[in-house]
């Protein structure tokens, strides 16, 4: 018997908000308990600027959480926490690795709760940390909506978080949409699937128009070096300070532990647009030749699976459900004479993988080539060491493999999953174009100018390929 097909409502998803809460986040927690957390919250970046955050952190009351008793107020409590949490770490000249009971002990409370690592999330800083401009203006309406935490206090970094919360809401109507697609084709309704799969097309298509208004209002360079290190985690961090990352002091035992900081990767809804697609996707490094493991069983990309245990608990849950009923791939690998079908399908992996190229782009300015500009040797006839040691000053021992604030080889993690993204398409001709190599024997491999298998990549300018490495010029090559 199949199992059924899950209701979003059951998991805190709804149909106008997705992943969203249909609650507006809280402003404030309205217990004055809790008011010297939300003084210092409220003050993060005087704080930060004057070097006394730490001092202020230092000095708080351990305070409970049994105050805490809507849903409402346990997320706001998670948003608040964090944000000092990683203020706290990144604020100074180099990390601070301890963190005391005054943060370690409510955090883990709260984290416990909400099913999320002690650390600042997806979650944390697009889902919960958004309020509508006018009240009486729609809360997803991008031109609408403001953040209630930053740590830099600048336009740029809240364009930077609100660009994810509009995409959250413009793609939540998929959610019910393709819950009735996987309804239809259990009954072997080719037509609904096929209207269902062109809106979601549709859908994906205008995440993307979202995503490329990033560059509006947010600076690649006050980005990569103002906005960026808070945003970092605890995990692979060595070479921003953290090779042990952080020593949490709960008061009775000190415990190192590592976490990845916020990535896109924690998104639920992109992972939905994965699943019920069937896209699938390796171990980054791995080739389809190597999908099938020793045992027989299909390998999964570890990093995107461990980004699930980073979204809250009911998001995760929902998305092993969608994973346990999802049934368009097979269903329409099963009617490849259905042309409308196949075509529909084919959209949708077409719009997935162009969201997917347009968000390489998007991190190949804001941080691959600020990056290259930070290494660059100073030009000044008295330069001075930089002081200041965090993810925007870190020199990574392979240049070539530049890490996220969610602790992954960067690059070589978003080409691949952009690649793998192609692969079930049915059309032999979309497959050629959508792959990262030839559909059959009878199709020339796409090449992708610039793009090395290792994760290195080159700008290519009018003449030629343009490097930006630290000895080499910039004179164009060939």
């Amino acid at each position: 018997m199949l199992p059924p097909v899950p209701n979003p409502a059951e998991f805190g998803v709804t149909s106008d908000y997705g992943f969203l809460s249909p609650e507006l986040p809280l402003e404030v927690l309205p217990d004055p308990y809790y008011a010297d957390w939300e003084m210092i919250v409220g003050n993060l970046h005087p704080l930060i600027l004057s070097k006394r955050l730490q001092s202020m952190v230092d000095h708080l009351p351990l305070l409970s959480v049994i105050h805490l008793r809507t849903e409402a107020e346990w997320r706001r409590a998670y948003v608040v926490l964090v944000f000092i949490l990683h203020g706290y770490v990144w604020s100074g000249d180099s990390p601070t690795e301890r963190i005391p009971p005054q943060l370690t002990v409510p955090l883990f409370e709260v984290c416990e709760r909400l099913e999320l690592p002690p650390v600042a999330t997806y979650a944390g800083v697009c889902l919960w940390n958004y309020k509508p401009v006018f009240a009486d203006e729609p809360a997803t309406n991008l031109d609408n909506l403001a953040c209630l935490q930053t740590f830099t206090g600048s336009l740029d970094e809240q364009w930077f978080y609100l660009i994810s919360v509009a995409i959250e809401a413009r793609g939540a109507p998929a959610i019910p949409l393709m819950l009735r697609a996987i309804t239809a084709a259990r009954t072997g309704n080719s037509q609904i699937v096929t209207e269902c799969l062109q809106r979601l097309a549709e859908t994906i298509d205008e995440t993307s128009t979202l995503l490329q208004r990033m560059y509006e209002h947010c600076d690649p360079y006050v980005f990569y070096n103002r906005i960026r290190p808070y945003l970092a985690g605890s995990k692979n961090m060595s070479d921003a300070g953290l090779p042990k990352g952080l020593l949490y002091d709960d008061g009775h035992t000190l415990e190192y532990r590592q976490y990845g900081g916020g990535s896109n990767a924690q998104s639920s809804l992109i992972q939905f647009f994965d699943i019920v697609l069937g896209v699938e996707h390796r171990p980054t490094g791995t080739s389809r030749s190597d999908e099938q493991s020793t045992d027989g069983i299909k390998s999964r990309n570890s990093f995107i699976h461990e980004m699930r245990t980073y979204m809250p608990g009911p998001h995760r849950r929902f998305l092993e459900q969608i994973d346990s009923v999802a049934n368009i791939r097979p269903f329409v690998e099963a009617r490849r004479g259905d042309s409308a079908l196949c075509i529909a399908y084919d959209a949708c992996l077409a719009m997935l993988r162009v969201l997917r190229d347009k968000h390489i782009t998007v991190v190949s300015r804001y941080i691959i080539l600020q990056s290259r500009s930070a290494r660059q040797p100073s030009r000044s006839t008295n330069p001075t060491p930089t002081a200041v040691t965090n993810l925007a000053t870190a020199t990574p021992a392979d240049k070539k493999k530049l890490r996220g604030t969610g602790g992954t080889a960067l690059i070589p993690f978003l080409k691949q999953a952009r690649d793998e993204t192609g692969e079930p398409a049915i059309d032999a001709w979309a497959r050629r174009l959508l792959s990262n190599g030839p559909a059959d024997k009878n199709f020339a491999s796409l090449s992708k100018v610039g793009e090395q298998p290792d994760g290195h990549l080159e700008v290519v300018g009018l003449c030629g390929t343009w490097t930006a490495d630290e000895n080499e010029g910039g004179i164009c090559h060939w």
